[in-house]
């Protein structure tokens, strides 16, 4: 529980510092293996906690990537 919840944090950060209005987008080996966690309200809790930026966090959409090729995707797409 502790890990989901400093990884929902650090989401919620890097979503504030991109300014990721458009979605966060969670890939890897990890997310999938820990879906249900993902899933919870405390996860929401901890990336929307943002003290003045909780409204602009809960405007934004969290996605979880279940292809375990995306980032070879990604890396053709971007090559290509």
């Amino acid at each position: 529980r502790l890990f989901v919840e400093f990884y929902a944090a650090e989401a919620g950060n890097l979503a504030l510092q991109c300014l990721a209005t458009g979605g966060v987008f969670i890939g890897g080996g990890i997310g999938p293996k820990i879906r249900p966690a993902l899933e919870s309200e405390s996860f929401l809790r901890a990336f929307t906690a943002k003290g003045r930026f909780a409204p602009l966090l809960n405007g934004i959409s969290i996605k979880l990537s279940l292809n375990p090729n995306a980032p070879l995707i990604g890396a053709a797409n971007y090559f290509f």
